[in-house]
């Protein structure tokens, strides 16, 4: 077969990486499953009530963050906290903070000044049920949450020092040079023809930083070795523009019933993407081979790092 037609065979799914590797993970659903179910607690305990003054600030904090979601960027935060040889349970305050900023992010995209979206994981975005200055506040609160999340760390018996670098990984990874950055660069990005490198800095920006420091955070709160940090934010950068470059397939051709958000919204925007700036099929070869790397780097890590190649792999598989 020739490396077109391959390409064509491949052009109607995201092709997730070989399963050879995949094997030793040893990894069960069923324990990840409980994991996620620990952190869903944790993280609404950590979440002010609703009944709290100002109380439709806080339910709309609640209603944002504790949506229905994939908890990529907590799960990682946990895996590599694993992976690294220390219990997953210490690096839960890294994993609160990495979702608090990720939800944050997804809050004011979906404001009418940015993406302008009306639904987010099947329901209504948060300034379509609250209104717009609601939806701005509880973004802002969310983002403070996150550090006075973060400084916790220390309860769970990491190190101040490492409290500190935590907090300075997760500050640069939501910034003006990183998510936010990335935010500004799609914006004016949209409307325009924009190469494949282009997009590339969106995606590594916008979405491969923020992923990339949920591996580095778990490493941290770890206590993982400066080689081990650079091996999970290389592959927290790989997986981040795997992960984005999907994210742009299922834009294209899923819908609203099974992504949780109107599809094709992209294309209508002239938004910068990855198929549009190398066609369907290259694109997804390229998501494909991104997800091998990065899970090969985590597995490297060894034994201890099988939970950490399910959920790389789990990510690679996703249909929503």
């Amino acid at each position: 077969m020739s490396a077109t037609a391959t390409a064509r065979s491949s052009a109607r799914r995201p092709t997730p990486p070989r399963r050879s590797r995949a094997a030793a993970t040893g990894a069960k659903k069923g324990a990840l499953d409980s994991r996620r179910g620990a952190f869903e607690r944790y993280f609404a305990g950590v979440l002010p009530g609703a009944s709290r003054v100002p109380q439709e600030l806080h339910e709309a904090m609640r209603y944002s963050a504790l949506s229905p979601g994939k908890r990529l960027r907590p799960m990682l935060a946990l895996a590599a906290c694993e992976a690294v040889g220390a219990s997953w349970t210490r690096a839960l305050p890294a994993a609160v903070a990495v979702e608090c900023v990720h939800a944050f992010s997804l809050v004011h995209d979906d404001l009418p000044a940015m993406d302008d979206d009306d639904y987010r994981r099947g329901r209504l975005t948060t300034h379509k049920k609250f209104g717009e200055a609601l939806g701005v506040l509880a973004g802002d609160a969310l983002l403070a949450l996150a550090f006075s999340e973060l400084s916790r760390l220390e309860s769970r018996g990491v190190p101040p020092k490492q409290v500190v670098e935590a907090t300075r990984v997760l500050a640069r990874a939501a910034g003006s040079e990183e998510l936010v950055g990335g935010q500004a660069l799609d914006l004016s990005a949209q409307g325009r023809a924009t190469s494949a490198r282009a997009v590339r800095e969106i995606h590594l920006r916008k979405t491969g930083a923020l992923i990339a420091a949920a591996l580095d955070l778990g490493g941290i709160a770890g206590g993982a070795s400066a080689a081990q940090r650079r091996t999970l934010a290389r592959a927290g950068r790989e997986l981040g523009l795997a992960f984005q470059i999907h994210d742009d397939l299922l834009n294209r051709l899923s819908s609203l019933g099974r992504l949780g958000k109107r599809s094709g919204t992209d294309e209508a925007r002239g938004k910068a993407t990855y198929p549009r700036a190398v066609g369907e099929a290259r694109a997804r070869l390229e998501a494909a081979r991104l997800f091998q790397a990065a899970l090969g780097r985590v597995l490297g890590l060894g034994p201890k790092a099988r939970n950490l190649g399910h959920v790389v792999l789990a990510v690679a598989e996703r249909d929503r």
